[in-house]
């Protein structure tokens, strides 16, 4: 064996990953394997000596090994990679809701880096970015063929320090530049409101340790503000890049009582299946589901669940379409691999990869700024006309204020849920839905 196979046989370790495990073949590996795949191997270590020997500078071994088992990887689909050391750090500490950077999910998708989403509340969601944006340059660095890992690498940074992405956004001619400041990303994960008494409203920006635990405490909460009993739920997944599955999984068990919930199949055969435990966090309540198409992975999970068991009316736009489960496997030295390892089904046996969820009611997503929704409503009210409006019109003899009284006990929206709603043309679609099954429930009551 010649010298660089025997380097090489030293820096490069066979990484399987079976069935959740990991097989690390050192020593006589080459043995293991069938001839080609070790004509191959010698392929790699002969390459990779003749850049060490003729490169016009001197190169780091572990640099190259690192650059190849990325290139590797990410050849096998948009989401498996490598991560090396500060990678892997990061991606560990990301999980658990803080984190520095910008506030966005990526992916690598036909040699482009595309936005997933922006995660609400951060740097690139108040700087307006959007969920289908094309990342052409960061800085001024071309982001063609760029890996997964060197976009997210050139996107973190310093808090305070500023970044331009150059972007292209469907709809728009030119590409358009946009200045973000790095901060320190304090994910919360979730939030609730009233979106109108007896209503409550459920966002979950991500799925992360703790979501479903946070998000029963809210339901609780919301529960005892509205005197015990709900009318309704909004549960808004919109621009939810998803996160941990375990979390996704027993988010839908919240609102199920029974049935399934989601099902892994992996080549090895090793097949998983989820099934809701007896217990509905909101009594059977009427819900709906938003989402988009930054809604992607453990979001359509839960999406697909609550629709394929009749719970919830899903509401706005097709979500991602991301239907892949990745691994996650640490090495000895620090990095790690991730690796797409299984498809997951809905519980009708639906494939979410590549065709996402198809929502029951679709509505574009567009927000009205406020300027916008006043012109709307002027232009209403001139073209509107009541008999009151008439000339000598009777009165209605009744007490005057006959404005509506307010249900306080059964909780009210904040001033910014208001503000909101206003804007908000796919919350309203999801208001008036669930109000007209109260209503319809209220009549068949009597």
């Amino acid at each position: 064996m010649s010298v660089s196979l025997r380097r090489f046989g030293l820096i490069f370790l066979v990484v399987l990953l079976v069935g959740g495990g990991l097989v690390l073949w050192q020593s006589g590996f080459a043995q293991a394997v069938a001839a080609t795949n070790y004509e191959q191997l010698q392929k790699f270590s002969k390459i990779m000596e003749m850049v060490r020997r003729s490169y016009v500078e001197e190169v780091d071994d572990e640099k190259l090994i690192d650059g190849a088992l990325s290139g590797m990887l990410s050849s096998l689909d948009p989401h498996s990679t490598y991560l090396d050391k500060e990678m892997y750090k990061q991606m560990q500490v990301d999980t658990t809701g803080k984190f520095g950077g910008l506030g966005i999910e990526i992916t690598a998708a036909e040699g482009a880096i595309r936005i997933v989403a922006p995660i609400e509340d951060t740097p690139a969601d108040r700087a307006g970015i959007l969920a289908g944006d094309i990342i052409v340059k960061i800085d001024d660095q071309l982001t063609r063929d760029m890996s997964l890992p060197e976009a997210v690498k050139l996107m973190r940074g310093k808090p305070g320090t500023p970044i331009v992405l150059t972007i292209v956004r469907s709809g728009e001619h030119q590409p358009l530049e946009v200045r973000i400041v790095r901060d320190i990303i304090k994910v919360k994960s979730v939030k609730s409101d009233f979106v109108a008494p007896g209503y409550a409203y459920l966002r979950i920006t991500q799925f992360q340790e703790q979501t479903a635990d946070l998000l029963k405490a809210d339901i609780d909460e919301l529960k005892k503000k509205a005197g015990g009993t709900l009318y309704g739920a909004v549960l808004d997944l919109r621009n939810n890049p998803g996160g941990l599955l375990d979390q996704a999984v027993a988010v839908s068990d919240l609102f199920l009582d029974k049935g399934g919930i989601v099902s892994t199949k992996s080549r090895a055969g090793r097949n998983m299946s989820f099934e809701a435990k007896t217990g509905d966090e909101l009594d059977g309540v009427p819900l709906t589901v938003l989402i988009n198409n930054g809604s992607a992975s453990a979001s359509e999970i839960v999406a697909g669940a609550l629709q394929d068991n009749h719970r919830a009316v899903l509401i706005g736009m097709q979500s991602f379409g991301k239907g892949s489960v990745q691994s996650v496997v640490g090495l000895p030295d620090g990095s790690a691999i991730k690796l797409t390892t299984a498809l997951y089904y809905t519980p009708s046996g639906r494939s979410i990869q590549a065709t996402g969820i198809v929502p029951d009611v679709m509505v574009e997503d567009v927000r009205l700024s406020t300027a916008e929704k006043k012109d709307d409503e002027n232009k209403t009210k001139s073209t509107r006309v009541f008999e009151r409006d008439l000339k000598g019109h009777l009165n209605n003899g009744g007490k005057a204020g006959g404005k509506e009284k307010t249900d306080a006990l059964h909780g009210e929206p904040s001033e910014a849920m208001q503000q909101r709603l206003e804007q908000d043309t796919i919350l309203q679609r999801a208001l008036d839905l669930l109000r007209g099954v109260h209503a319809i429930h209220a009549m068949a009551a009597h």
